[in-house]
C-alpha cells in the first residue's frame, strides 16, 4: 500500500443502487418543491372556500329562521329608516339563541329584552356583556348576540320573551 493512500475495497463504495435513490431522492425535491407549494395554496385556497360556503349556508338558515319565532339561529337586519330591530314572542326552546347581524364600522349595538332571566351577550367577533353598556362595532363583520337563560329555577321548555337590538350611525 502506497503511503498517504487508502485501500479501496468494495464495502466503502456506495452501492449504484444507494447513489441511485439519493440523486433520485434529491432531483424529487427540487423539483417538486413548486408544486408541493402551489398545492399547499390550492389547499389553503378549497379550506378558505369551505369555510365560506358553509357560513353562506348558515346564514342562509338562519334567514329562512328569522322568519319563525322558535328557531335559531336567526339572521336579522334592521330596517333602512329605522334604528330598532323588534323581534315579539321569540321562543327559547334550547339553552340558547343566537342572532346574526352585519353592522358597519362605527356604530353601535344595544340589546334589551324585556325578560330579566336572560343574559345579553356578543360571542362572535369578540366577548361583549351588554349589561355593561353598548359595543362600539370595530369592524363590518358578522357579530352574533346570544341571548341565554340565567335565572334560578329550572328554564322552562319554551321561553317566550320580546327582544329590541338598536343599531345606531
Amino acid at each position: 500500500m502506497i503511503k498517504g493512500f487508502r485501500a479501496i475495497t468494495l464495502s466503502s463504495i456506495p452501492s449504484i443502487t444507494a447513489i441511485g435513490v439519493s440523486i433520485g431522492a434529491l432531483l424529487l425535491t427540487a423539483c417538486s418543491s413548486p408544486e408541493g407549494m402551489d398545492s399547499a395554496k390550492e389547499r389553503l385556497e378549497r379550506q378558505k372556500n369551505a369555510e365560506a360556503v358553509k357560513e353562506n349556508v348558515e346564514n342562509y338558515h338562519a334567514q329562512l329562521a328569522a322568519e319563525r319565532s322558535n328557531v335559531c339561529p336567526k339572521l336579522i337586519q334592521r330596517e333602512v329608516d329605522s334604528d330598532v330591530i323588534e323581534r315579539s314572542q321569540e321562543v327559547m326552546s334550547g339553552d340558547y339563541c343566537d342572532y346574526f347581524l352585519y353592522p358597519n364600522a362605527g356604530q353601535s349595538i344595544s340589546v334589551t329584552t324585556d325578560n330579566s332571566d336572560l343574559k345579553i351577550l356578543l360571542v362572535v367577533p369578540t366577548m361583549h356583556d351588554f349589561a355593561n353598556g353598548d359595543y362600539k362595532v370595530k369592524s363590518y363583520d358578522k357579530h352574533v348576540i346570544r341571548l341565554s337563560y340565567n335565572g334560578f329555577t329550572y328554564r322552562p321548555e319554551n321561553l317566550t320573551y320580546d327582544v329590541d337590538i338598536t343599531v345606531k350611525d
